[in-house]
């Protein structure tokens, strides 16, 4: 019997302990750590259950420590150079390599192409959120299968024949559903879903969130789709169906849909498609006040809050009941007055969640659906 080799053993090894605690990845974002095209890996970088980053390799921000780019707090995660530093760092072979950038092409670079393959090399598995899909792909095929890795395409969806069309049955849903929406795309609403479920959580609530992108579906969300690849005539039926599963599966008090896009947003119809098959109760809306033009679109204005607004309870049953702003390209002080504004003149609560207490997040939910209330542990009087 022949022997079974170093990558035989650690291949079985993963697949026993994938369910049992957090794998260990770097993450890719060469030149975009940080910015709007490198979401995937900021998300990570701030929130994961499935993977234990490592490090993040972006060679223009070598040596910082990635918390204090991203949020000017300190979390231990370096940035790196290339491979070999993220490697030396890890003192071994991370379990995955993760791609974390979101270009608005969906396409691989050659360069990009090459730095994958070599983590296959390596032993690594691929974790690819983009649309390009590399189990389909015959070069990654034969890598993966000589290396004994498997590649994860985040965004391939299920066969044709497994997919779901609209029924209706999200009437049958009786919990709260609450979508975190926003005026641009990358601009901050899978961050804000993320806080609000976990502090509902963190306050005896029962949420559960489901994902609807590429990154949330790697953060690890137990219920999620990646609604831009879904074909169409599917989308609404798909969100449909996720929200109904997670509902019946968990029983829970709340259910928390991250948004896509924008419901104005003349590149993506994703936002209408969540609209139409999640059927949320009400809406939590994100806005930039510091963006001027439309992420990937510099010739194209941001849309009024007040017009979103407008739309998106035009175009479904829903209601707004609070505000969250993105403050990029903000001041404290600018922050501070955007939000006394939109309370002011939209009669909205408002807050930045990232900067401010969560607590200010929750309790749009609680205002809103006041049977909440009654199941925490001490009430709100």
């Amino acid at each position: 019997m022949p022997d079974v080799t170093f990558a035989e053993k650690k291949h079985k090894l993963r697949l026993h302990e994938d369910s049992r605690q957090p794998q260990t990845a770097i993450i890719y974002c060469e030149g975009n750590f940080g910015s709007i095209d490198g979401k995937t890996a900021n998300g990570l970088i701030r929130y994961s259950e499935k993977y234990k980053i490592i490090a993040v390799i972006d060679s223009t921000k070598s040596k910082l420590d990635s918390g204090i780019v991203l949020d000017d707090k300190p979390n231990d995660i370096p940035l790196c150079k290339d491979l070999n530093e993220a490697l030396s760092i890890a003192g071994n072979i991370p379990d995955s390599f993760i791609f974390g950038m979101a270009p608005l092409s969906g396409m691989f670079s050659s360069n990009e192409r090459k730095i994958m393959l070599e983590a296959i090399t390596l032993g690594m598995n691929i974790v690819n959120g983009l649309h390009q899909f590399l189990n389909e792909d015959p070069e990654f095929i034969s890598a993966s299968i000589t290396n004994k890795v498997t590649i994860h395409d985040v965004r391939k969806p299920r066969n044709k024949k497994d997919l779901k069309v609209f029924s209706g049955r999200i009437k049958d849903v009786t919990c709260p559903c609450i979508a975190v929406l926003g005026t641009d795309g990358a601009i901050g609403k899978r961050t804000t879903a993320t806080i609000l479920t976990k502090t509902l959580k963190d306050n005896g609530i029962k949420a559960i969130m489901i994902g609807t992108g590429q990154t949330g579906i790697i953060q690890g969300a137990k219920y999620g789709i990646a609604i831009d690849a879904i074909a169409p005539q599917f989308c609404s039926g798909e969100m449909e169906n996720v929200v109904i599963e997670a509902f019946e599966a968990e029983n829970p008090d709340i259910i928390i849909i991250e948004g896509q896009g924008s419901l104005s947003h003349p590149a993506y119809l994703t936002s209408a498609y969540i609209l139409r098959g999640s059927s949320p109760n009400a809406v939590i809306l994100q806005h930039a006040p510091g963006r001027k033009y439309l992420s990937d679109y510099p010739n194209i204005l941001m849309p009024s809050i007040a017009k979103e607004i407008n739309l998106i309870e035009t175009f479904s049953e829903t209601t707004v009941i609070g505000i969250t702003i993105n403050h990029e390209n903000m001041t404290e002080g600018e922050i501070k007055t955007a939000i006394t504004h939109y309370e002011d003149t939209l009669n909205i609560p408002a807050t930045d969640a990232l900067i401010h207490s969560s607590t200010r997040l929750v309790d749009m939910v609680f205002s809103a659906f006041p049977k909440l209330n009654k199941k925490l542990p001490y009430p709100i009087l």
